[in-house]
């Protein structure tokens, strides 16, 4: 027996399989987003830094030890 879907039942159930795989492994999808936006946040600090001007050696560990 062959059973044909069209376009719409198609997509239908990729809805409902997908929202299923979400729910069931909700840590999975957590995690890949969470990277995802660490990555977008990553990006936006090095075409910010581009924009700057350089800052010495000395300067960085003077702020990381907090005596800027």
């Amino acid at each position: 027996m062959k059973t044909l879907l069209n376009d719409r039942q198609l997509k239908t159930l990729l809805k409902e399989t997908m929202a299923e795989v979400i729910e069931e492994r909700r840590e999975v999808f957590y995690d890949i987003f969470s990277e995802a936006l660490e990555d977008i946040a990553l990006l936006n600090a090095i075409k910010e830094g581009e924009k700057s001007k350089p800052v010495g050696k000395n300067k960085i560990m003077q702020i990381l030890d907090g005596n800027d």
